[in-house]
């Protein structure tokens, strides 16, 4: 199995993307600017989009995906995500206004997009390869997920504050090789991560301290701007564990 990042930025401009990851061909995990990036017949070979929440850095290029290739496609785009994520795309993206409810196009009975909900805990397994929801503690609804070939797995935090939940999961996974996880601020701005349920660094190194596995651990979400001085206040608090920043076009082989 192979993950690709596409996108892992906080933001945009320059070169920065937001969140998405391709599994294979045929999986994202969410649906940020980086899809942007794909070319078309890449675009037509994604039968799956799993989302951590409904935020738009996370869910902006689900619309485009279906008007660019939803024509060329002989099934559904199946949207996996919580039934309150789904709740919101149904409500407030997807809905004539903002978008056309490609659910109901070009014919109910043949949509180019279906959705279909996810638990926490509850595992997907798309072609052999396993996807499970994980805890996250976010200002909406969210999950984290496990990626896992059988080999290796892999552990996205999704965007989260402090999360024992998290922990108590990540820690039972016997063949966990890699953890992607969020710092969005820095720690001058512990007060807006804490009011946006994101991690700074101070708050990433005590969460970093329920882990007991020693794996590769990759920092994602870092804002525009502030990268460099955010790294180098993770590389302060959390050094020992050897945080890495996380880049587009990353490659993880599970």
């Amino acid at each position: 199995m192979k993950l690709r990042i596409l996108g892992c930025s906080g933001g945009i401009g320059g070169n920065h993307r937001t969140t998405s990851m391709l599994i294979d061909e045929d999986i994202l995990i969410d649906a940020g600017t980086g899809v942007g990036d794909l070319s078309i017949s890449e675009l037509a070979k994604i039968d799956h989009v799993f989302l951590t929440h409904s935020h738009l850095d996370h869910v902006t290029s689900i619309p485009f995906i279906l008007d660019t290739v939803g024509w060329t496609r002989d099934k559904a785009l199946a949207i996996h995500a919580l039934p309150p994520t789904i709740e919101v795309l149904q409500q407030h993206l997807f809905n004539w206004k903002i978008w056309p409810d490609f659910t109901q196009i070009p014919d109910p009975g043949q949509p180019y997009l279906c959705y279909l909900p996810i638990d926490i805990g509850r595992t997907e397994i798309i072609g052999g390869r396993k996807i499970t929801p994980l805890p996250a503690n976010h200002v909406v609804p969210a999950v984290g997920f496990q990626i896992d070939s059988g080999d290796a797995s892999l552990v996205y935090s999704g965007d989260t504050t402090t999360n024992d939940a998290l922990w108590s999961a990540v820690n039972q996974i016997e063949n966990l090789r890699y953890l992607i996880i969020e710092t969005a601020f820095c720690n001058r701005e512990m007060d807006l991560a804490i009011a946006s349920k994101h991690l700074c660094p101070n708050l990433l190194v005590g969460e970093l301290q329920k882990l007991q596995k020693h794996i590769e651990i990759f920092i994602t979400h870092l804002k525009p701007g502030e990268v460099e001085a955010t790294m180098r206040e993770i590389h302060d608090c959390a050094g020992r564990w050897n945080p890495r920043m996380l880049e587009t076009n990353m490659i993880f082989q599970l």
